[in-house]
């Protein structure tokens, strides 16, 4: 069968229901604690911070599909499907025997897969009659994508800023805002938790895990507010599911089999959801991948941190997660993948790492931007640095295939578009980027500040 250059499913072959990758794990994600009994968190205590339906999605660990309500799948219907696309032109660019293929979400105005999830957390605080909604962002994708939600259900949107997107990217900042957005650089001086690093940090740029923790303080002590996350949490990576799903269906109606999976990593959303359906395939024995999760150099939790509970925010407000960190007292240097500069990783995808069901490498931001141009001037889609690392390692295995003759079939997320990191890409075209490279002194003076669990 002839393959085409994008392959869209009809709107009727758009899935109904979610899937739920930790119902087929016969390891379940360690359950989040309680950081100051060390018991098991509770519904009632979960609820207390996010959405009483999004907390039982939260720990849900037996349900394989959860139905997708028909008002989300409205909203869903004005971007998805999102194409899967065949890279001929990389292929012959590359000389290479392996065929490409990569799922892109870019095509909505957040510019990046996070729609998915902000639609679907905006609905069930809707539901619930809140006012608002707290969170934070790096790059801007999520705040961009939540803004937007917000504004389709008419709620309050406050988003907290890591510092150094704030000042990189002004222009997604004035995206949020003009969906409606009170945009905040973190860490700041409106919540104590900001007040207190920076009086520990001066003059830092900031952290996902500042802006988590000053978003929870400020959902926690305002009357009629939540907190939404945009990755890590396994509500998140359910929610994403759809763009796993959506490939798989693509692949089977024409007779795709991936050999190699690759995702960006950073919470683990994007990750989390393109592999979710295939990883299923692979724990019921029905079929076998090689999953690839990719992570900046500077930040390099997979492949360098511990698998022990720790805080997921700075602040030290939030539950404690069993995950790959790099403690949460880790700030990275400011490189351009704003998104992946998180110091840890889903639960849900920690214990599949954990348990060889999947690898990790990390790649430094000049070779990932060089990919990125590589990609751009070949395909024609400007990536996210997000994004480009996945492209980075998808080059690579094609031109491993190229020295070794195999046939393999590559397949990564194209989470996202980077209009909106021109100083990045101004910042490699001058010359003027480097490499940072935490050292092992750096990573285990984090790692001794862990919770005692």
């Amino acid at each position: 069968m002839e393959i085409p250059y994008k392959i869209y499913l009809e709107e009727s072959e758009l899935p109904k229901q979610w899937y739920n990758v930790r119902a087929d794990m016969p390891n379940k994600p360690a359950p989040l604690m309680n950081p100051g009994t060390h018991e098991t968190a509770t519904l009632d205590e979960l609820s207390a911070v996010f959405c009483r339906e999004l907390a039982e999605q939260e720990l849900d660990d037996t349900n394989r599909f959860i139905d997708i309500p028909e008002e989300i799948q409205s909203f869903y219907r004005m971007y998805r499907p999102a194409p899967l696309v065949r890279a001929y032109c990389l292929e012959k660019a590359l000389d290479t025997p392996a065929k490409i293929y990569y799922k892109f979400e870019g095509n909505n105005t957040s510019g990046s897969h996070k729609l998915n999830s902000a639609i679907a957390q905006a609905y069930y605080a809707k539901k619930q009659g809140l006012k608002g909604v707290t969170t934070e962002t790096g790059a801007g994708q999520w705040g961009t994508a939540l803004s937007m939600a917000c504004a389709y259900f008419d709620l309050d949107c406050r988003v907290y800023m890591v510092k150094v997107s704030y000042e990189q990217k002004p222009f997604r900042r004035e995206v949020m805002r003009t969906y409606g957005a009170n945009v905040t650089p973190s860490p700041s001086d409106t919540t104590n938790v900001g007040r207190k690093i920076l009086a520990e940090f001066p003059g830092t740029t900031g952290s996902l895990g500042c802006a988590i923790s000053e978003a929870v303080e400020a959902a926690v002590s305002t009357e009629g507010y939540r907190y939404v996350l945009g990755s890590v949490l396994n509500q998140v990576l359910l929610h994403q599911s759809v763009i796993g799903l959506e490939t798989m269906a693509a692949c089977d109606k024409y007779d795709i089999k991936p050999d190699v999976i690759i995702g960006c990593a950073g919470g683990g959303s994007n990750l989390g959801g393109l592999i979710a359906p295939f990883m299923g395939r692979k724990l019921r024995g029905e079929a076998d991948y090689q999953f690839i999760a990719v992570e900046p150099a500077s930040c390099p939790t997979l492949t360098r941190g511990k698998f022990a509970y720790d805080f997921c925010d700075t602040g030290k407000v939030c539950p404690l997660a069993k995950m790959y960190t790099l403690g949460s007292g880790f700030i990275p240097s400011p490189n351009h993948a704003g998104g992946l500069r998180y110091h840890g990783m889903s639960s849900t995808v920690s214990q599949l790492y954990h348990d060889g069901l999947m690898e990790a490498r990390s790649c430094e931001q000049t070779s990932v931007f060089q990919a990125a141009e590589q990609f751009a001037r070949i395909e024609g889609i400007l990536p996210a640095p997000e994004s480009s690392h996945a492209i980075r390692v998808a080059l690579d295995e094609a031109m491993r295939c190229k020295e070794t003759g195999e046939e393999k079939t590559i397949l990564f997320g194209l989470t996202g578009t980077g209009y909106f990191d021109m100083v990045a890409y101004q910042k490699y075209n001058d010359g003027e980027m480097s490499d940072y490279i935490p050292t092992d002194e750096d990573i285990a003076a984090s790692l001794a500040k862990l919770p005692e669990v």
